[in-house]
């Protein structure tokens, strides 16, 4: 953006520098994060501009939006020009973006490799402050027959139930499974917890003739597989 322009109201900048007029005449490709979150902003204050306090608060979180998205409302409502209708914006924007990536993760329901239940579970645990486990239940396909949160724990652990794990399988009709766990603490290191209960479940699976093809431990940026490591 032009540095003359920086404590101008958006109306007074040149047309081809306002966000709206922008994303109208060029596309929305051609905006940068702080010019979109300027548009949900609508306006700035006195003596910046919608842009200018888009791009301070994007620089708290290093311009990492995923970090953005985890900001409360009163978090927020800390930026000087930021009150509650305007951090619910954002807030419900990034919301949408992150329920977005789910929808399309979900698309793709058949699991073709340990990356593929990895775009499946990010959205939903990788950037949660506790501990969650699922279980991905699979037909002889490998489609996703359904997800379910077998535990809720805290930051360091949760206990899984596995009685109630294979009752589901039966009940949906699972020929294998897959399991899958955060780490709040972003170690993708499995513990020896996380190896006892893998191989607790895979034995009881076999009894009922359904396989366990995956442990997946996710983080907000990446994952181990059991299996990738031949850990299974």
């Amino acid at each position: 953006m032009k540095n003359e322009n920086n404590f101008l109201s958006i109306r007074k900048w040149a047309e081809d520098d306002r966000p709206r007029e922008k994303l109208l005449q060029k596309g929305k490709l051609s905006l940068s994060d702080s010019e979109l979150i300027a548009i949900l902003l609508g306006s700035g204050s006195k003596n910046e501009s919608a842009v200018e306090l888009a791009k301070r608060i994007l620089s708290s979180t290093n311009n990492n939006l995923s970090d953005l998205g985890k900001l409360s409302i009163s978090q927020l409502c800390t930026f000087k020009g930021i009150g509650p209708a305007k951090a619910v914006s954002i807030a419900a924007a990034l919301e949408l973006g992150r329920r977005r990536r789910l929808e399309e993760a979900l698309e793709q329901k058949k699991i073709s490799s340990s990356n593929s239940v990895f775009e499946i579970m990010q959205p939903i645990i990788g950037e949660l402050g506790h501990e969650e486990f699922w279980i991905i239940y699979l037909n002889n396909s490998n489609k996703v027959i359904e997800k379910f949160q077998i535990s809720k724990g805290g930051i360091t652990g949760t206990l899984v139930d596995v009685r109630i794990t294979l009752k589901k399988a039966l009940e949906v009709g699972a020929v294998s499974i897959i399991l899958a766990h955060n780490h709040p603490s972003g170690n993708l290191k499995a513990s020896e917890a996380d190896k006892q209960l893998t191989n607790k479940l895979k034995t009881a699976a076999e009894s009922l003739d359904i396989k366990v093809l995956d442990h997946i431990i996710v983080t907000e940026k990446s994952y181990l597989s059991f299996a990738d490591e031949g850990m299974l």
